[in-house]
């Protein structure tokens, strides 16, 4: 028989209450894990990160918990775990290359248990103060609710940058999205409007200008974009994009391209060339190696039948469809790209590689690999993988994935924080998680992007998209990006046969 112990608890004179709670003088002690949400037990923290809040995951009357790091404590509860930003600042300075000890303990009537202690590793490797990602509802009944949000990281400040509400009607209804800076950059900004006062918005030092990227030499106006390092070059996708919609595969949705081209895309002199356009090869993803002469992206060899409408086609075949990753060099001084070269032949594995990311030391390729398909976000089986760039080793990235959906990541600026959207939760909306990467290329327990509320991401019907890193707030207000989309048709593209200086 288990023997129950009571314990009687006197806290140190160091301690800082939240609203006055205290741990309770006597409880019942289980050698139990507790059940908390967002689940935070055991994760790895950036030491600028905003407090980590938590309820207890079920029903109770009262939840506390203890954080203790070296002679520093805090106690927080009531309904939920809430500290506050200013104490926790301190117990994560104290704690900067140590751990946190976290105990929970929960009151059921008048019945107290204490659970077993948790920790939280406080890293002294800094994560990037801002993230920016769109939220979009999961119906097209409200498809026009679209924005463009920032968030910062070290508190719970949220900010709309662009709101689809102040360009689009029901009737005249619109799409914003791929977000993109350079070098993580708030004053060097792009995102694409869709139908409806559409165009590409780009944001340069304080400049704003619409572009008209439509031009006949190119398969459509710009998609999924790729800042160059330092030099003003945007290359982008060019896609034609449907989807269709399962009634009984639990892949509700599957996105696909029936066409897709590389272009490049000069910001200072509005020209743009195609550097890829086999019509046998989807192309798609491109992503700048931080040294600026290598271009990763993603293909798909198809060759179309021909007998029936091209994307019927590929709805039909959708499952043929497998995308590898490949690189091409490219001169920064003579701006001109050299042949594409294979990386990984996820085909031969039955697989498709999207959205390829190197990371801020050129080390590590990071990947999403599905069944097939290029849209890996509506994906169950999608998971993070990580090439070795060094001696070309691929692996999954277990210590991060889930059983559910993982997509959409993003390296800090220092190499040492991912950020990617996971469907983990309930399997139906994405949401931020982070982990942090060491020099080996291992990672952490990913844990949730933070918020005031504990329970804010169960009660929001809305998933986030493309979250990405960036060194501080876009100062433009939605107002002057809704003002540049509806005065302006959008400057229009040049083509040029190749780039020069």
């Amino acid at each position: 028989m288990k023997r129950i112990l009571f314990y009687a608890v006197t806290l140190l004179a160091t301690l800082t209450a939240c609203h006055d709670t205290q741990v309770p003088e006597t409880y019942t002690k289980v050698n139990k894990a507790p059940h908390i949400y967002p689940d935070y037990k055991d994760v790895t923290i950036p030491v600028n990160i905003a407090p980590l809040t938590f309820e207890w995951d079920g029903s109770c009357d009262e939840i506390v918990a203890r954080f203790t790091a070296g002679n520093q404590q805090m106690v927080c509860g009531g309904e939920a775990v809430q500290p506050a930003v200013k104490e926790w600042r301190q117990l994560l300075t104290a704690a900067t290359g140590k751990d946190v000890k976290v105990e929970v303990f929960v009151r059921q009537g008048d019945a107290w248990t204490g659970y077993r202690p948790f920790t939280i590793t406080v890293s002294p490797d800094s994560i990037n103060p801002y993230i920016s990602y769109r939220l979009i509802s999961p119906s097209y009944v409200t498809y026009e609710e679209l924005t463009l949000n920032q968030r910062c990281l070290e508190n719970y400040d949220e900010r709309v940058m662009v709101d689809n509400m102040l360009c689009s009607t029901e009737v005249n209804g619109q799409c914003v999205n791929c977000h993109n800076y350079q070098q993580y950059n708030p004053r060097r900004m792009q995102f694409h409007a869709r139908q409806n006062h559409g165009g590409t918005v780009i944001s340069y030092d304080g400049h704003l200008r619409k572009i008209n990227m439509r031009n006949d030499s190119i398969l459509s106006a710009g998609v999924y974009p790729a800042w160059h390092p330092w030099l003003p070059l945007i290359v982008y996708s060019t896609n034609r994009t449907s989807q269709t919609f399962h009634t009984r595969h639990h892949n509700k949705i599957e996105v696909f391209d029936a066409g897709s081209d590389l272009i490049a895309y000069d910001v200072e002199k509005n020209e743009v060339t195609n550097i890829e356009n086999d019509t046998t090869e989807f192309e798609v993803f491109p992503a700048w190696a931080p040294d600026g002469k290598t271009l990763y992206y993603c293909s798909a060899h198809f060759e179309f039948r021909d007998t029936i409408d091209h994307s019927t086609e590929v709805i039909f075949r959708a499952k043929e469809v497998k995308y590898n990753i490949y690189k091409k060099t490219f001169d920064p001084e003579t701006l001109q790209f050299g042949p594409h070269q294979l990386v990984f032949q996820a085909d031969s594995l039955g697989k498709s590689a999207t959205l390829p990311r190197v990371s801020p030391d050129g080390r590590y390729l990071m990947f999403t690999l599905g069944n097939y398909g290029v849209f890996h976000i509506w994906h169950h089986e999608a998971d993070l993988y990580l090439m070795d760039l060094k001696d070309g080793t691929v692996r999954a990235m277990d210590e991060v994935n889930s059983p559910d959906t993982e997509s959409y990541h993003s390296w800090s600026s220092n190499g040492r924080w991912i950020i990617f959207s996971s469907r983990r939760d309930d399997g139906d909306f994405t949401r931020p998680f982070m982990a942090h990467i060491d020099a080996a290329g291992r990672g952490s327990k990913p844990f949730e992007l933070p918020q005031a509320d504990p329970d804010y991401h169960r009660q929001l019907l809305k998933s986030y998209n493309i979250p990405e890193f960036m060194h501080g707030p876009v100062e433009v207000t939605p107002q002057a990006f809704a003002r540049l989309l509806k005065d302006s048709d959008g400057e229009a593209v040049k083509y040029v046969q190749k780039l020069s200086q």
